[in-house]
């Protein structure tokens, strides 16, 4: 796993784009001038989040005894059925129904942003890799980074592509992270399969 990679696939599991839609709606029932704060506490909580599982993912796991090959399968399944929500969304988006106020953690900084995916997907890069802890890091702030500029920008994009064209946007995110999901699982399967034969 390349720097490069690491960062585009933890962007595209982050899926901003597809995200607008269901922020612009979450953050409808915010005053307007609190929304621009709002998200970027959640956007930091998100952060604060994913970083705590980058760098104390395995002790977590340890602490439940849980092996790699169960999280790797389990994040595969879980990334599959949001890539197939994203895919064919129901009346209340890829998270469904939400409830009105102010939000506070969830559905914002997770599961939205930081989410059971990209939490599994940064136990796996350090699993597989753990002197590139520090490299792992910098491509969550960097995809975090990006993540973070599209949402606030959110109105001026919204505009700019309208519904169709960020429904289309998150439907090829969507195509994409089906084929991550299921590489996932399948690694997962392999690992287990090759340390039950061991």
């Amino acid at each position: 796993m390349e720097f490069l990679n690491a960062f585009l696939m933890l962007f595209l599991i982050m899926d901003p784009l597809g995200n607008l839609p269901v922020f612009m709606s979450i953050l409808k029932s915010v005053p307007e001038e609190r929304r621009s704060a709002v998200l970027r506490r959640e956007l930091l909580i998100a952060l604060a989040i994913m970083m705590l599982f980058l760098f104390a993912g395995q002790a977590i796991l340890n602490a439940l005894s849980l092996k790699q090959e169960s999280v790797s399968i389990a994040g595969g399944i879980i990334l599959f059925i949001i890539a197939i929500r994203m895919i064919f969304p129901g009346r209340g988006g890829v998270m469904g129904a939400q409830p009105e106020g102010e939000p506070f953690i969830v559905p914002l900084a997770t599961p939205m942003i930081a989410g059971p995916s990209i939490l599994a997907m940064l136990i796996l890069f350090v699993n597989n890799e753990p002197e590139r802890q520090l490299e792992w890091a910098l491509a969550l702030f960097c995809a975090w980074l990006l993540t973070s500029i599209i949402l606030l920008a959110s109105k001026p994009l919204f505009k700019l592509l309208k519904q169709r064209g960020l429904a289309a946007i998150e439907r090829l995110m969507g195509m994409i992270l089906v084929m991550v999901s299921v590489q996932m699982f399948l690694d997962g399967v392999v690992h287990y399969v090759q340390s039950q034969s061991m």
